[in-house]
């Protein structure tokens, strides 16, 4: 197993991608402490995992984050894998004429001030220890132009920014940080993701479905389709482990091929 006897928090773990990623960690041998602001949602992942804890918690709360952090430190022994897979609901589809500045700025500072404060929280105690993995999360509108996913664009990129920054500051402590940049998942969508409201602002927009905006997104991609949420959990589950103990301050690219790195 590649993560056996490792401790893993994942933040949004009641989500749909948090719970894919967190079943295929608890799968390779990892403790899982999820942790979300919805406890049914937490719940419903740990029923399927042998050796989880759930903690109803707010990941833009910074004082939450750190007592919880401190706390599973404390009784698990140390951290060793923290992935944020936190997701919000924002304006998307919307051309500049039209954005307000609230919600330009939502996604950005959200999106910003949750991986920031649960970075400090666990690099903290990974310092000490000497190692670490910490993951973050984007999409490709890093990397795309507009119109319509300015907020969103600017938060993606940000996180990414984040995650070059703090492999910087965090390698010489054995602290490694990467980010997992996906593309559109339709399972996630399907199974109630908060992206299924936020797609449907830019579907409604155009005068489509959904279903329709997905497969043209799968359309423009090399391998027309999109990625599978087995993908983005075994990727996830590389990243965590030995096998990628050089890999740091990076973006896996989970686009099918859509953005070229």
């Amino acid at each position: 197993m590649l993560l056996k006897n490792k401790n893993a928090i994942v933040y949004g773990g009641g989500g749909v991608i948090g719970g894919a990623v967190a079943r295929a960690f608890a799968r390779e041998g990892a403790r899982l402490f999820l942790a979300g602001r919805t406890r049914a949602k937490l719940d419903a992942v740990a029923r399927d995992i042998a050796a989880a804890e759930t903690t109803q918690l707010d990941a833009l709360d910074e004082q939450a984050v750190e007592r919880h952090a401190d706390d599973v430190a404390a009784r698990a022994g140390g951290i060793d894998i923290a992935l944020n897979a936190v997701g919000v609901f924002h304006v998307q589809g919307a051309p500049l004429a039209e954005l307000s500045l609230e919600d330009y700025f939502y996604p950005v500072a959200a999106y910003t001030r949750t991986h920031f404060i649960t970075a400090k929280a666990v690099a903290r105690h990974m310092t000490k220890q000497g190692s670490g993995v910490i993951l973050t999360l984007s999409t490709p509108a890093s990397r795309m132009p507009g119109p319509g996913f300015l907020g969103h664009s600017v938060a993606c990129a940000g996180i990414e920014a984040l995650t070059r920054h703090l492999s910087g500051e965090l390698g010489s402590s054995g602290v490694r940080v990467v980010c997992l940049r996906s593309h559109a998942i339709p399972e996630a969508a399907a199974k109630g993701s908060h992206a299924r409201d936020v797609f449907r602002q830019v579907a409604e927009r155009n005068g489509i479905t959904i279903e329709r905006m997905l497969a043209g997104g799968a359309e423009g991609t090399l391998l027309k389709r999109l990625p599978t949420l087995v993908e983005v959990a075994n990727t996830a589950v590389f990243l965590a482990s030995e096998y990628a103990g050089a890999m740091t301050g990076t973006v896996a690219n989970l686009s099918c091929g859509m953005i070229l790195d």
